[in-house]
């Protein structure tokens, strides 16, 4: 690998790949499009696909889905900006209208999934439907998305983390990335004479996590206890795989006064609420079955 590298450009040179000239957008008619708006739009589509699907399957109605995509999506939106700005204030605490400014990036998943999580509840009060049902299904959608989402993060240069050398140690340009997202640690292995970065991709170790997940889910579900429990499957899954993607993570969001990492609180959490509620409703599960046993 030459010592220079372009500011486009992205290698993998463990792996012996070398990508020259990725942009981070197009352009059609004057009109820049970023890969990244590209990519996450690839990844809803598939999202929707799925549900549906999975929807046709179960004997639920595929339209309904559809439905919720439409406010889900958007308020997920919403939940992300919102996420971002609130643990991000001393950016924004001086020039509001930049809250508004997404173009420049700033959507935080997490918020993403709250916001769409708040949506299906309304919406599943609203249309008097089960929520829990709701909640299998959707969650197919929302990890395929979240897998395929965060190749966004790969053509933005963006999302990675601290430096490494191991098969997967990717190289970035300096110039690509932003000054805040580069560490002490990384700055110390840069090599005299290069441009260039080499940090762990853990936009790739979460999409491939996420892409393992779904698989595990989709063979799980025709043998599920309860309604409900492929999305507590996916709180504990997904909330696991993040808790240590996220501690090695160099763009972290921190609790204001804290040195903890809000993202990895809130896995840490979704882990603990995903193992209690299967615990306790296996165990009630279990005991209810013993005692129709009994009276027989």
């Amino acid at each position: 690998m030459k010592d220079i590298m372009d500011k486009m450009d992205i290698a993998f040179p463990h792996l012996g790949i070398y990508i020259s000239n990725l942009p981070k957008s197009f352009s059609i008619f004057g009109f820049q499009i970023a890969l990244y708006g590209v990519i996450i739009a690839f990844g809803v589509l598939a999202g929707i696909m799925i549900c549906t699907y999975e929807a046709r399957v179960t004997g639920q109605d595929p339209d309904m889905y559809i439905d919720l995509a439409i406010f889900a999506i958007l308020f997920a939106v919403i939940g992300a900006r919102i996420y971002y700005v609130a643990f991000s204030w001393d950016i924004y605490k001086d020039d509001l209208l930049q809250i508004f400014n997404i173009r420049n990036g700033g959507l935080a998943i997490y918020g993403g999934v709250i916001g769409g999580f708040l949506t299906m509840y309304i919406f599943s009060r609203i249309r008097k439907a089960s929520f829990l049902k709701l909640a299998d299904t959707a969650v197919l959608g929302l990890i395929l998305g979240q897998a395929i989402g965060r190749w966004g993060n790969f053509t933005n240069r963006e999302a990675f983390g601290q430096y490494a050398d191991n098969f997967l140690a990717m190289r970035i340009p300096i110039e690509a990335v932003r000054g805040g997202d580069i560490s002490q640690t990384i700055t110390d292995h840069i090599i005299t004479g290069t441009n260039y970065i080499q940090v762990h991709p853990t936009f790739l170790y979460e999409s491939a996590c996420s892409f393992l997940l779904l698989g595990l889910l989709l063979l799980f579900r025709r043998h599920k206890k309860f309604t409900g429990e492929i999305m507590v499957l996916y709180f504990g899954g997904y909330g696991l795989a993040r808790f240590f993607i996220e501690g090695i993570r160099t763009d972290q969001l921190i609790i204001p006064g804290t040195g903890f990492a809000v993202s990895q609180v809130l896995a840490a959490v979704m882990v603990a609420f995903a193992i209690v509620v299967e615990v306790v409703v296996r165990i009630r599960k279990s005991r209810y079955s013993d005692d129709i046993k009994n009276q027989y």
